[in-house]
């Protein structure tokens, strides 16, 4: 595996760990006489609408100069002119309520004149469908149902079939749980419609084998097939094979497209932040930038955006490591329990129901308190956390560098060390060869009558990176923390005219002014949504930044040395909080879906790149200026 790393705002190649993959024999992977590319803000369409996801994926018809772009807050698609790139016009809207009482737009995709939309049922736990529209006139062609919360459409490349990534996330409560699949849907008579639907039922006898691999299978009461949530899809050039984001789960699935079979499942794998090239900004409290390694704390990929493409005869996908955490139930007060009172008669007992909700995410400080974990029931304490111990502790041999001892965590749980990051509590204690958890007291003593359990690593969420693998989920580059990296330098730069240094707002949140450092116990810069463009030979990779805001671009013409090209970001007012009533100047908050326009399909004749921003609710159309080399 190789990293970049910026250094002087140069980019350069580092080896970390290993190396792995083979070398490419396509000659287009040389660097010689390539062309590189920066990124020019034109202009965008304002819905006015704050922080409601006004303005989500958008999809480009060719023929019709127009973009669809979903307008989550309304329900509809938003059709936008672009014929004029620089002033995008809304001339239309599409409502699916004729496909389904209370739908929702997911996701949206063009090819060919056709419109397909990822509709979301009401509840989410319904089978949720596909429609299909015409992009010239917006007349509904037909629609189909397909599994529950289709989150993500495609087309496969030929144009005859529509694909969905049915996430099957369960209700806030846990109490319905569907399962997650991929919906194949053949287009080819669109007056007849017909499903295809690859599930997950023939890995429910596997999930042993699966856990032990590094899939992360952990829902209350749930199967394997209720647990593996599709996020993103990826198809293959010929269009037989796809590859299916597993987010929560930190997989890829492997599918075969003709036959609507999962053929395999593959785990991803975790990233040791202990090793230089790979460390992180852990904390949003010490005022300070502070990206550096972490014994005993490990990341976890946990993929959004994925795309595929070719490269010297082999196919190669590009992922977004965003990270996420299950998270249900955390506004129902049943789930947590009463806060205990015992200075009142009978006393109010902390009681709270494990079968509400299910919350993963808890900060370290949280976690290894002395004083266990009833001191926070009927706050945020997770009763299923409650159930496995009363307590616990960090492995001193591990955590030793921060000052953890056998029965006291040190120094690691201050707010300037580990103690703000966010970590699953569900993985990273010791267990013994069954899996159950091994006990020890509160001294940190081993004992099978102790009640804490000891953490030898610590389960952070997200890569805060991409990376590019084979097409059996092999790592064949991570740009580890480059990301943060270069956003902590002095070369980086906010701001339509690239003015303002983003240092100054290192890791700010989408709605948030000033705040440096606010989102470094999270996600970091957290990468979300990408595209890539086919520009002459070479491929090129557009990375969204969810939080910090922004635009990567980078050559990835060669898989194992993407090449930096550019970043630009079109927030524009930093010092203030952004809110419904003064988005007026402020810019582009929280880029979400993106896609490249080709010169050949484009207005203008030059590459485009449109992307949907779902904080501040715009459209932003960016112009792909190539320069030759």
């Amino acid at each position: 595996m190789r990293r970049i790393a910026t250094l002087g705002g140069c980019l350069v190649m580092a080896a970390a760990l290993t190396a792995c993959g083979g070398d490419s024999n396509d000659d287009s992977t040389d660097s010689g006489a390539s062309a590189s590319v920066k990124l020019n803000w034109l202009g965008s369409y304002k819905t006015g609408i704050f922080d409601a996801s006004a303005a989500e994926i958008p999809a480009y018809d060719a023929a019709s100069q127009r973009l669809f772009v979903v307008n989550a807050e309304a329900g509809e698609l938003d059709v936008l002119d672009l014929s004029d790139p620089a002033t995008p016009v809304k001339v239309d809207s599409i409502s699916v309520g004729a496909i389904a009482a209370g739908a929702e737009v997911n996701s949206v995709a063009v090819q060919n004149g056709l419109v397909a939309i990822a509709v979301e049922a009401d509840p989410k736990t319904d089978n949720g469908y596909v429609a299909i529209y015409q992009a010239s006139d917006l007349s509904l062609v037909n629609s189909i149902q397909v599994g529950a919360q289709p989150d993500m459409i495609t087309f496969t490349p030929n144009g005859e079939s529509v694909m969905t990534a049915n996430e099957g996330e369960p209700s806030d409560d846990y109490s319905v749980d569907p399962e997650g699949s991929i919906s194949i849907v053949d287009i080819r008579d669109l007056e007849n419609l017909s499903v295809a639907t690859a599930d997950f039922t023939a890995f429910n006898a596997q999930a042993d084998a699966l856990k032990a691999e590094g899939v992360r299978i952990y829902g209350p009461n749930a199967s394997v097939a209720q647990d593996l949530e599709p996020e993103y899809i990826a198809v293959s050039a010929d269009g037989t094979t796809a590859w299916v984001a597993l987010q929560e789960n930190n997989a890829l699935a492997k599918l075969d497209v003709a036959s609507a079979t999962v053929t395999d499942v593959l785990p991803l794998g975790e990233i040791d932040r202990s090793v230089e090239g790979f460390g992180i900004d852990a904390s949003d409290d010490d005022e300070i930038i502070n990206i550096k390694t972490w014994p005993g704390v490990v990341g976890l990929y946990q993929p959004d955006a994925i795309h595929a493409y070719t490269a010297g005869g082999n196919t190669y996908l590009v992922t977004a490591n965003e990270g996420d955490a299950r998270a249900w139930g955390e506004d129902n007060d049943a789930y947590w329990g009463e806060e205990a009172d015992d200075s009142v008669t009978p006393p109010v007992l902390c009681e709270p129901d494990a079968s509400q909700g299910f919350v993963e995410e808890w900060r370290v400080k949280h976690l290894v308190h002395a004083s266990g974990f009833d001191r926070r029931c009927g706050d945020d304490m997770p009763p299923q956390l409650r159930d496995l111990a009363a307590g616990a502790l960090l492995d001193p041999a591990v955590f030793n560098y921060c000052g953890a001892t056998a029965g006291d965590p040190g120094d690691c749980r201050e707010d300037d060390v580990l103690g703000r990051l966010n970590i699953t509590w569900t993985a990273g204690y010791k267990t013994d060869a069954s899996g159950n958890p091994v006990m020890y007291t509160d001294a940190g003593v081993q004992d099978a009558g102790g009640d804490r359990i000891m953490y030898e690593k610590l389960y952070s969420y997200g890569g805060r990176s991409f990376s590019v693998r084979d097409e059996n989920g092999g790592l064949v580059f991570d740009s580890g923390d480059a990301i943060e990296q270069f956003l902590a330098s002095a070369d980086c730069m906010l701001g339509v005219d690239r003015s303002i240094a983003c240092a100054d707002y290192f890791n700010t949140g989408h709605d948030e002014g000033d705040s440096l450092d606010s989102r470094s116990d999270a996600k970091g810069p957290e990468p979300e949504g990408l595209t890539i463009g086919q520009i002459g030979e070479q491929t090129f990779l557009f990375l969204g930044l969810e939080r910090m805001g922004g635009i990567l671009v980078y050559d990835i013409t060669n898989p194992e040395s993407p090449v930096f090209q550019d970043y630009l970001n079109s927030r524009n007012t930093w010092d203030v909080d952004p809110d419904a009533g003064n988005l007026d100047g402020y810019g582009d908050l929280g880029p979400e879906g993106l896609v490249f326009i080709s010169g050949e399909d484009s207005p203008t004749g030059e590459p485009l790149l449109v992307v949907g921003h779902e904080v501040s609710g715009s459209t932003a159309v960016y112009e792909v200026q190539v320069s030759n080399e």
